[in-house]
């Protein structure tokens, strides 16, 4: 069942009147609404502000992670290893939404030193195949403590 309704304002705000159709058809107010799914995979609610991960209508959207050793929070000082965890975590979020690797379409890096750009690719590389998500890359001052690297993804079954 549709109606239409008159969505009027006030001309002193300078606003105008228009006519637009609500629909009270449950199914159609059923794709209206988003389901959104907390993903946390134990461990991983260490007291932080943020959510790991949330599955809304079937896409993931993943928290930044840095690639801190995940049970002492050490920075590693190889740099291949710090990017191989923070992407390790990602799979884990990843794995616990039912998705993989190859369900990334988007991925966001952020880099306190841009003359590893070619280090983190060979990393990177390993863990997406052909096609490769879309990416952007930026190069920022500094990410919290010592960390060089923190990577975002959203995914898409």
């Amino acid at each position: 069942m549709k109606s239409t309704i008159l969505l009027g304002s006030l001309l002193i705000f300078g606003l105008t009147a228009c006519v637009g159709t609500v629909s009270t058809d449950s199914k159609e107010t059923k794709k209206a609404t988003s389901e959104r799914k907390i993903i946390m995979p134990e461990g991983y609610n260490r007291g932080l502000p943020f959510t790991p991960g949330i599955l809304v209508d079937g896409t993931l959207y993943v928290a930044g992670f840095s690639g801190e050793d995940a049970k002492t929070g050490i920075i590693p000082e190889e740099f291949e290893t710090e990017v191989k965890q923070a992407l390790d975590k990602i799979g884990v979020i990843l794995k616990e939404a039912d998705m993989d690797y190859k369900d990334v379409v988007s991925v966001q890096v952020y880099m306190t030193d841009m003359e590893l750009f070619e280090r983190m690719n060979t990393v990177y590389r390993t863990y997406f195949d052909e096609p490769r998500p879309t990416r952007s890359i930026m190069g920022i001052k500094s990410l919290i403590g010592p960390a060089r690297i923190e990577i975002t993804v959203t995914a898409k079954k």
